[in-house]
């Protein structure tokens, strides 16, 4: 079996790249920025940078000092990066907006069926009836995962695998055990029915990360398990020869997307060597999709469910974008982390 192999310090360069880059958006208290900033906790503490941290720190306290705008579950994924501050400074205000987002998604985020998060934004020009949108697990299902194990706080733990649980339920299909965009509660249905490759990585990624924090003993850690082994098994058989997922996971007339390569290839590099040759094509096609400024290209713009196959394949991609940031930092953390795993 080849070994997964690369070049560490041109892994930490391309990160210094691609964070400097990201330092340079705007970002408003949102998502994108959520997304972008989780990316750069990961090059933290994957490189022990502490001036990656002092930036974002920075930033965070700017925005902590005008107060927090109206949270949404999408909203909600900024807190990530308070987590990671708080672990590492110990100042208790990251803690306490952390909470208060939590709290928020215990209390008052919309529910429907066996108490899932109805997708919102902070928009309310957007509303979305009793739908569950995938990218849900990321932003508040793995959050409240994270808060909970942090502080041993078993319903913001139990709350969070409610997400992971009813998500796999309405969205992870039963026989090609990929992931739809979307489910739509009153009409019960997959809306468009689409298997959109961002979406596949929220829930790849989200489920790698929640089997090295859920027991092995608890009943969850199997449930989970056996959801990412079996969407995993399906979507390296995707893969293209360049290393990247298309924007349709099963459409190879669509673009092949950077962000969702991103979110899919760290889940994959986390198996270890179940995975290597298909890690090792990742590697490359990733690494050839960023500029030497830093920028990731080919990066889909954000992406409501869409009413057909043609509403994807025409997404824009020209833009760069704080999840296309965020994603390929998170990927390129894990990498330098395998080098602390014996069975990579």
């Amino acid at each position: 079996m080849t070994a997964f192999t690369y070049d560490e310090e041109q892994i930490k360069a391309t990160i210094d790249r691609v964070i400097e880059r990201t330092l340079r958006m705007d970002f408003s208290w949102d998502w994108p920025g959520g997304v972008a900033f989780y990316g750069v906790c990961e090059a933290y503490e994957a490189t022990g940078r502490e001036d990656y941290l002092l930036a974002l720190k920075t930033w965070v306290d700017d925005n902590i000092a005008e107060g927090l705008p109206k949270l949404s579950v999408n909203g909600v994924s900024i807190g990530h990066c308070l987590l990671t501050l708080y672990q590492a400074t110990g100042d208790s205000k990251y803690l306490d907006n952390a909470l208060e987002m939590a709290e928020f998604l215990r209390n008052m985020a919309e529910r429907f069926g066996e108490g899932i998060f109805q997708h919102t934004v902070n928009s309310l020009s957007y509303v979305f009836p009793q739908q569950a949108w995938v990218d849900t697990m990321f932003m508040a299902g793995y959050y409240l995962l994270r808060i909970g194990y942090l502080l041993d706080n078993k319903d913001y733990i139990e709350d969070g695998l409610v997400q992971y649980h009813g998500h796999e339920q309405y969205l992870q299909h039963a026989d090609n055990h990929l992931y739809y965009h979307g489910w739509d509660h009153l009409n019960q249905n997959n809306m468009s029915g689409i298997h959109w490759a961002r979406g596949n990585s929220w829930a790849a990624l989200t489920m790698a990360k929640a089997l090295s924090l859920v027991e092995v003993t608890h009943p969850s850690f199997m449930i989970i398990e056996g959801s990412l082994r079996d969407q995993l098994a399906a979507l390296v058989r995707l893969q293209s020869p360049e290393g990247l997922w298309h924007t349709v996971l099963d459409d190879d007339t669509s673009y092949l997307e950077t962000s969702a390569s991103a979110g899919i290839a760290t889940a994959v590099l986390m198996q270890g060597r179940l995975y290597n040759k298909y890690s090792s094509l990742s590697l490359q096609g990733i690494l050839s999709r960023i500029k030497e400024d830093g920028t990731v290209t080919e990066v889909s713009a954000g992406t409501a469910v869409m009413n057909d196959i043609d509403g994807y394949r025409q997404v824009p991609k020209k833009r760069i974008q704080g999840w296309g940031q965020g994603l390929t930092l998170a990927y390129l953390a894990q990498i330098l982390r395998t080098k602390n795993n014996p069975f990579g």
